[in-house]
């Protein structure tokens, strides 16, 4: 059952990221059919993240009440079926709302396939599956771009979403057929619906804002969401039942630090490809194919490395391990640093080397520190924090990258004509980027050791 556990995992785990990766591709494709402006374009991404971002905890909090595998069915189903539905709509609406249904099915699946793998597997086997997981994500995001670029040029934008439908069927079916059980681990509590509600709240106030920087509206609906949340970690230390268990923060070091650190990480090195593809394609003028191949290598690092990284967590402190791949990538981010107009080729793939190496070592084993930090009934809610503090690191990440371009050179298109402003830009956010991963670094030097907390939860036939 295990190994079945572990293939349903790989693969809604590359399905997902494909996705979002690949529909990247084809967005001047769907611009161009439907006459949409950039706004409304960025939206069908955007509502996407959102989606997930809102949901991902409660979706975690519900499954570890109701039955992960529960869950993650009603999340594979549906992920499929918009999945199905978006290839035939009619208009930019009819898309946002099913890439808002689409995201759902998603949060549904990242708050689950982690939790019921590492309930399934020991603890001294959990960061070995966890890296070979991690490593589909990479996988995913690896072949979306190459992958989406040429079924929307030979066969339509409209054929990326239909191919996610065989595989998600895939997974229903193995899921259904090879997984008799069911994990539950805090069956008849009351679900916290004020405490979902606040933290959907705070989270479309912060992400929304983040897209919309550097304008006064952003900021506003940026502060606005922090006060939220804020308020949001109070109400949920007084609610009887929780939908995120504060208690993991203020009395989980272990915990709170290593979601600390992958925030930091992913907001220091998420815009860090697309900062990458305008300098090739702008600043080098290579076509965009010729861009896509050199961007590769860090992702391939990655996804080449994060088994092993899983596999050593589970006999060194992962916290330790995850260390070592955060400085890996500081490395990484200073050698960015000195990038100019006549960076060669071999320099640009050594740093992106780095950073593959240095993010396949972080991830997984800083996964495996936090889910290895809290008792078996929360697997669910810990599992929504780890998709949580990635797509805030992401939207983190390109609301700096974005701020810092209208601030050095406006809202004027990128060309020839102002390469010297870009190569400051992109010099400013560099910089940045690698002095939150220095504050990272220290977040992840410091949580300590991971707890043994393995309790025993309710497994029903």
């Amino acid at each position: 059952m295990q190994r079945v556990i572990l293939f349903i995992a790989v693969i809604s785990s590359f399905i997902t990221p494909f996705d979002g990766s690949a529909v990247n591709i084809a967005l001047p494709a769907i611009g161009q059919e439907f006459s949409l402006d950039a706004v409304t374009l960025s939206w069908i991404t955007t509502s996407y993240l959102l989606s997930i971002a809102i949901l991902l905890v409660p979706f975690g909090k519900l499954a570890d009440m109701k039955g992960r595998k529960r869950m993650f069915l009603i999340g594979i189903s549906t992920f499929s079926a918009a999945s199905v539905l978006l290839a035939f709509s009619a208009d930019a609406g009819m898309l946002i709302g099913l890439r808002l249904l689409q995201g759902a099915g998603c949060a549904m699946i990242f708050g689950t396939s982690l939790a019921i793998l590492s309930a399934a597997y020991h603890p001294r086997e959990r960061g070995k599956v966890l890296g070979i997981t991690i490593a589909a994500v990479y996988l995913g995001l690896s072949l979306g771009p190459f992958l989406g670029g040429i079924m929307t040029e030979r066969l339509g934008w409209r054929s990326i979403f239909l191919v996610n439908a065989p595989l998600g069927i895939l997974c229903i079916v193995f899921a259904i057929w090879k997984l008799p059980l069911e994990w539950r681990d805090e069956p008849g509590q009351q679900f916290d619906i004020a405490g979902s509600l606040l933290w959907a709240v705070s989270l479309i106030a912060t992400i929304y804002g983040l897209s919309i920087l550097p304008s006064l509206a952003g900021a506003a609906l940026i502060g606005t969401g922090i006060v939220l949340l804020v308020v949001f970690g109070a109400f949920e230390l007084r609610s009887p039942s929780p939908v995120l268990n504060m208690q993991l923060f203020l009395g989980n070091r272990v915990f709170a630090f290593s979601n600390f650190a992958a925030l930091i990480n992913y907001s220091a090195t998420y815009a860090v490809t697309f900062l990458l593809s305008l300098y090739l394609q702008v600043a080098k003028d290579f076509t965009a194919e010729y861009a896509g191949l050199i961007l590769v290598a860090q992702p391939a690092m990655q996804a080449l490395f994060s088994p092993l990284a899983g596999k050593l967590s589970d006999n060194i402190d992962p916290g330790l391990v995850a260390s070592g791949g955060m400085a890996v990538t500081v490395a990484g981010l200073f050698l960015l640093t000195f990038l100019d107009a006549g960076s060669s080729i071999p320099f640009i793939l050594g740093c992106l080397l780095f950073l593959g190496v240095g993010f396949g070592f972080f991830s997984s084993p800083n996964t495996n520190a936090i889910l290895g930090s809290v008792d078996r009934r929360s697997y669910g809610v810990a599992s929504g924090m780890v998709g949580t503090m990635r797509l805030l690191g992401q939207m983190l990440s390109m609301g700096l990258a974005m701020t810092i371009f209208a601030t050095s050179i406006g809202r004027e298109e990128i060309g020839e004509w102002n390469i010297p402003e870009f190569i400051e830009s992109i010099h400013i956010a560099f910089l940045l980027f690698f002095a939150l991963c220095v504050v990272g670094l220290a977040f992840s030097l410091v949580r300590g050791k991971k707890r043994g907390a393995e309790n025993a939860g309710t497994l029903d036939s």
